[in-house]
């Protein structure tokens, strides 16, 4: 698929160009090791590498043209260079140009927000696809074209990528892509030159300020997605969160609200919460779902205001939410000998606190509750005492342990942790550097009747180790030990 190289360009902020601006070009890439011939090489600033410090090598790797913030000091004969204002920007616009319009011939609704994103986008793909519909998902755990798996490595691909999904999805005949949109992923780009046909946002709490900087710009980066909402798109957001309403405030798409507390235009009541379930009034109509906890019961109703504000039919919305399970690796309990295990991607500590909230609700009072917790290492430490904290007070007996810790010693995170820790949340407490070790105490520690939280990694299946990802899976490991426990 060769193009004229203006006519990727089409929309794209323009400095200044030299060169054959219609020279023929067959590849898009941002990355040198991936240059073929007759590639366009997009260098973009990074936080970690400046993608024009690799221009050199994509000339001799064979690209035609160069698109850049800054020219280099020594221009190459028969190259066209393309100086922008903003190079992730307009990779996004020329993606959009070269892959036509995809996002325009399907109709891709976003879900930002800290938490209740990979649930909330998993729900609608089975939602839609049990209604019937082809579909494509874009999330944490895995992109789906229909049934076919897709493994990610992003919770937003980048933008090239995410082109060629939907490229994919349409051949395939999907009419829909519900995709989630992390900040890091807005503020870098990642969704520009995308056409949504809408947004939703779930919360905001802490989260990812090792990179945003201040809470401030973390809300400034979820509020982009809406800011670029084109008039025909929706936006529905979470009344009950005081950020919701600030997230529409510029907005030029229709304004929608969900809520559980406030007026809204999608409006529920919990009338029962428990292990099994969760039973909610929805406009004088009591309807039963597996899904558990309250946080829950916000991802069901933001599903239910997505698919009505696309025209779906309420109650058989309602018929086919009500028998749906949620994303692997969120609230996924596992039962055995009367222990009843949870383990939950809960990494933040508004996450946390949801989960040991929504567990203390489903309790009798008579059993322990048992938290492994760890921190993530090269990632926002302000929230690891924080996390120690609300782990302490929430339950009985507290394992802190290792959460990726990446290139950190897992033990310097762990008393980090412990920072946050009164006398009297010390008592409760045991610290083990080895995860395994560490489900597999609280699973011996455990009785008949007793919950055990292991959270922090979810669906992951590795240990990220000094740039190295060993296989390692929490359900997994957790089943195996409570099997061994009850095997007589």
């Amino acid at each position: 698929m060769s193009q004229q190289l203006k006519d990727i360009l089409y929309k794209v902020s323009l400095v200044s160009t030299k060169g054959n601006m219609e020279v023929m070009v067959s590849q898009l890439t941002f990355d040198s090791r991936n240059v073929s011939p007759a590639a366009v090489f997009i260098a973009i600033p990074g936080t970690q590498v400046d993608g024009h410090t690799f221009i050199e090598k994509a000339i001799e790797k064979g690209a035609k043209a160069i698109v850049c913030e800054q020219l280099p000091e020594r221009l190459v004969d028969d190259i066209t260079y393309v100086q922008v204002l903003d190079a992730a920007k307009s990779l996004g616009l020329m993606a959009a140009n070269f892959y036509d319009h995809p996002s325009e011939k399907i109709k891709v609704v976003a879900v930002t927000g800290t938490n209740g994103k990979t649930t909330t986008v998993t729900l609608l793909h089975q939602l839609y696809t049990e209604m019937g519909y082809s579909a494509g998902l874009i999330s944490t755990v895995e992109n789906k074209i229909k049934e076919k798996i897709i493994p990610a490595s992003h919770t937003t691909p980048d933008v090239i990528a995410i082109n060629e999904l939907l490229v994919e999805m349409i051949y395939e005949g999907c009419s829909h892509c519900f995709m989630e949109a992390s900040s890091h992923a807005i503020v870098q780009e990642r969704t520009a030159g995308l056409k949504f046909a809408g947004a939703l946002f779930t919360n905001l709490s802490h989260d990812h300020l090792d990179y945003h900087g201040d809470f401030n710009h973390y809300i400034s980066a979820k509020k982009k997605l809406f800011d670029e909402l084109p008039k025909e798109a929706f936006a529905l957001v979470n009344a009950d969160d005081k950020r919701g309403l600030v997230m529409v405030q510029n907005t030029k798409a229709n304004k929608y609200t969900f809520a559980l507390k406030y007026p809204a235009d999608f409006k529920a009541r919990i009338i029962d919460n428990s292990i099994q379930g969760l039973e909610m009034d929805l406009g004088g109509k009591p309807v039963w779902f597996r899904l558990t906890g309250e946080f829950n019961a916000y991802n069901l109703l933001g599903v239910l205001g997505v698919a009505q504000l696309l025209g779906e039919n309420e109650e058989e919305v309602l018929r086919q939410l009500s028998m749906l399970k949620g994303a692997v690796g969120r609230f996924d309990l596992i039962v055995q000998g009367g222990i009843t295990a949870i383990v939950d991607y809960a990494h933040t500590p508004d996450a946390l606190e949801n989960v040991l909230k929504t567990i203390q609700k489903l309790r009798t009072g008579t059993e322990t509750l048992i938290t492994v917790v760890g921190c993530g290492g090269n990632r926002d430490k302000s929230k690891r005492p924080i996390m120690a904290k609300i782990a302490c007070k929430f339950s009985e007996k507290v394992i802190l342990t290792s959460d990726n810790p990446r290139d950190e010693e897992p033990m310097v995170i762990i008393n980090e942790m412990e920072k946050g820790l009164s006398p009297i949340d010390q008592r409760k407490i045991l610290s083990m550097e080895d995860r395994k070790s560490a489900i597999k105490t609280a699973c011996h520690l455990s009785k008949p009747g007793d919950i055990v939280l292991i959270a922090g990694k979810g669906h992951e299946t590795y240990q990220e180790i000094k740039g190295v990802k060993h296989p390692f899976d929490d359900k997994k490991i957790v089943s195996e030990f409570l099997k061994l426990l009850f095997k007589d």
